[in-house]
């Protein structure tokens, strides 16, 4: 009799499968059934929801578009220079090319302008930012004669706007085509702001600005609201488009787009990954049976990764500090092999942070390390060292090799970075060191292409500097400059200040501007820019910030019909208690505020907007004059006009200097000079430095200059010397 088998008959282990298999694979299919009924129906509803907010958007993009267009009139339409001037005869063409003509394609980018007389004849034409023909009216005339009758109509009554409006004056609009493209016409009258001018009822000059809504307006919604390839057609081009209507209803054509459809992107993403997931799903069941096989194998998988992470960035997969410093060691261990290291810091990488967020700064890490693999040479190593700081290795290269390495990084950096539908520049400063210029220690290396580095971003960033003793030297320099400029402080030998004269459209001086200066026992005298920097990164500037304010507060005291104006680093302005030190040094001093001007850089206005304009706004109450200098070198200056309390304007010395020699130079200076008219700001010009400027400057309207065509920055004792002389620009520019 045969012994009874504890072992089970393989038909029942197959059956077992079989079972498993079928109840997992109707589960699986059952699954996709409904993963794919919920993902059509969240597409189909993403890409409608997506088209009614592109059509929201571009309906109210052109409905802003004629609000906009009525409010930049206005600004320059309900003014008495603009009644006197245009009725001035001859016309002054220049004037109104300037005020009411190409200045309008210029900062508002109207197409076309034209100037009505009371009898509805044109007087003037701009046409695409040049002066026209005032015939050429006729081109447009079957509309703008038809808004200018139904305006005249509405003056006689009433010269206010409808109300509810935002304007402040009537005017009259429409959409019209014009040559077969859509324009939107808009009509003002040019009335007196003042009652000091009278215009009779009737007489009013007409403005009509003409803005085709094709072109660059069509260019502008599709890179504000991320619409694609939009155009304007007279047939309906299908669902994603909005009608253009006269205001009497009749429709003039449509202008349409490629839909954004997400729901259909995310489909075509998604079906390979549910597809990817159902296949792993089964291959996993498949599997179930040589677990116990697969787990050595797993875990020799886990042991692998670990080892990774432990050696690379999680975040772009590339080699960390730790296996960067490995690897160098490796390197210089070979002594015939020259290395090169180079050290990366992202320049306005935190703006990036700031402005669209983390994870775009996250994913402009990743597209960087990206770029950079890319560059090198098979053998050679990237590696991210943290946050946005890289690093890379070259083993066997030649000076030339790596300066060529270093331009092409620069250039590739200097290429837009695209973040989810944002564009963004960030630049690059490079700190470069070689081994046999160096030494074969992995930690000295490292050290002097940091060096390097700081050297870069201390000659304005975006650069690449090579590593040389010299650089050692600053280093050592600045630490010796921080010890002497603490002592100086704290005793008050060696600083001084110097005064540059403002001088007024007068001729005559109107204030002076502080600048300070250190009379080193073996240096001699040295500027700001030479020991600043090591102030503000040693917090040094704060001290130093106060001892300029004290003696600039005291020196006012000498030069009562004249303001002082004083710097204000952004590291001294961002201090905590900054407003009451300055209080409390105005005080002892005994000065009067509104006889001292603070000058800031848009540096200062960068960040924290909320409390840099609640600090703007105590100092304008307490008296200050907010000066905000070196006015058209930032990136969003007009913008700072607005949200902050700035009184006067500079205009940087970098423009006023090429004034005669290069045409935007005037433009730029002009439209600084005309805008601060408009915003009751005060100008003044810096880097004056010849008379032809300065009869550039006197004609343009400057109020005030400032240069050394009238006087370097002198000793205070000088400043009353130039005084006694009469104050006069001619005085100022003798001594």
């Amino acid at each position: 009799m045969p012994k009874a088998s504890n072992r089970a008959p393989p038909e029942s282990g197959n059956a077992l499968i079989r079972a498993v298999a079928v109840r997992a694979a109707f589960t699986l299919f059952a699954l996709a059934a409904i993963i794919a009924s919920v993902l059509q129906f969240s597409t189909s509803e993403s890409d409608r929801l997506a088209l009614d907010a592109q059509i929201h958007r571009v309906e109210g993009a052109i409905a802003r578009e004629e609000q906009a267009v009525m409010v930049d009139q206005e600004a320059s339409t309900l003014w008495d220079d603009a009644v006197v001037r245009t009725r001035q005869r001859p016309l002054d063409q220049v004037w109104i090319d300037n005020n009411l003509g190409i200045w309008f394609h210029t900062y508002y980018h109207v197409d076309e302008v034209y100037l009505l007389d009371p009898a509805n004849r044109s007087l003037y034409a701009m046409q695409a930012g040049r002066r026209a023909s005032p015939p050429s009216f006729a081109r447009v005339s079957v509309t703008a004669l038809g808004l200018a009758a139904r305006l005249r109509a509405t003056l006689a009554r009433t010269h206010e706007p409808e109300a509810g409006s935002a304007q402040q004056t009537a005017g009259a609009a429409d959409i019209a085509l014009i040559d077969g493209r859509p324009a939107l016409v808009s009509i003002k009258p040019i009335v007196p702001e003042s009652a000091a001018i009278f215009q009779r009822p009737g007489t009013e000059y007409l403005h009509v600005a003409v803005r085709y809504l094709d072109a660059n307006f069509l260019t502008g919604i599709a890179s504000a609201y991320v619409v694609s390839e939009p155009r304007f057609t007279r047939t309906n081009p299908g669902v994603a488009a909005v009608p253009i209507r006269t205001r009497g209803g009749k429709l003039l054509g449509f202008v349409g787009w490629k839909p954004f459809e997400p729901g259909k992107q995310i489909a075509r993403r998604m079906i390979p990954v549910l597809i990817a997931a159902l296949l792993i799903i089964g291959a996993l069941i498949s599997l179930l049976l040589w677990r116990i096989r697969r787990s050595r194998a797993e875990l020799e998988a886990s042991r692998a990764q670990a080892e990774r992470l432990a050696f690379h960035d999680s975040l772009t997969g590339l080699p960390n500090r730790a296996l960067f410093e490995d690897r160098l060691g490796i390197a210089l261990g070979r002594r015939d092999v020259c290395t090169a290291v180079l050290l990366l810091d992202l320049d306005r990488f935190k703006n990036v942070n700031d402005t669209l967020g983390h994870q775009a700064g996250d994913a402009l890490i990743r597209e960087f390390g990206e770029r950079l693999t890319h560059l090198i040479r098979h053998g050679d190593t990237v590696a991210r060292l943290g946050g946005d700081e890289f690093a890379v290795l070259v083993e066997g290269a030649a000076l030339v090799d790596v300066r060529n390495l270093a331009n092409r990084i620069l250039a590739e950096v200097r290429r837009p970075f695209e973040l989810g539908g944002a564009q963004a520049y960030v630049g690059v400063s490079i700190g470069v060191a070689l081994s046999h210029e160096s030494c074969s220690d992995p930690l000295e290396l490292v050290r002097k292409a940091d060096i390097a580095l700081y050297s870069a971003k201390d000659s304005g960033r975006d650069a690449y500097r090579l590593f040389t003793p010299e650089m050692d030297k600053n280093v050592k320099l600045r630490s010796t400059v921080e010890v002497e400029l603490r002592s100086a402080i704290d005793s008050g030998t060696g600083l001084c200040l110097h005064y540059q004269p403002e001088i007024g459209n007068d001729g005559r001086i109107v204030g002076v501007e502080a600048l300070l200066r250190w009379e080193h026992p073996e240096r001699g005298l040295m500027l700001p820019s030479r020991f600043v920097t090591v102030a503000e990164e040693t917090g040094l500037i704060v001290p130093l910030g106060d001892w300029v304010l004290r003696q600039a507060c005291l020196a006012s005291l000498h030069w009562p019909e004249l303001f002082v104006a004083v710097n204000l680093s952004p590291v001294q302005f961002r201090a905590p208690d900054f407003f009451d030190r300055l209080m409390r040094i105005v005080r002892e001093a005994g000065a009067d505020p509104r006889r001292i001007q603070l000058e800031v850089t848009e540096r200062v206005l960068l960040q924290d907007d909320e409390s840099v304009r609640a600090i703007l706004g105590r100092l304008h109450a307490a008296g200050f004059t907010i000066v905000l200098d070196d006015f058209g070198t930032g990136y969003s200056s007009l913008s700072y006009l607005r949200k902050f309390e700035i009184d006067k304007i500079k205009i940087d010395g970098s423009f006023v200097q090429h004034l005669g020699e290069e045409a935007d130079c005037a433009a730029i200076v002009t439209a600084v000079l005309a805008l601060g008219r408009a915003m009751g700001l005060t100008v003044a010009a810096e880097g004056v430095e010849t008379a032809e400027q300065v009869q550039f400057l006197k004609i343009a309207g400057c109020l005030e200059m400032q240069g050394h065509f009238f006087s370097h920055a002198v000793p205070a004792a000088a400043i009353g010397g130039l005084l006694g002389k009469g104050g006069s620009a001619a005085a100022a520019a003798a001594a």
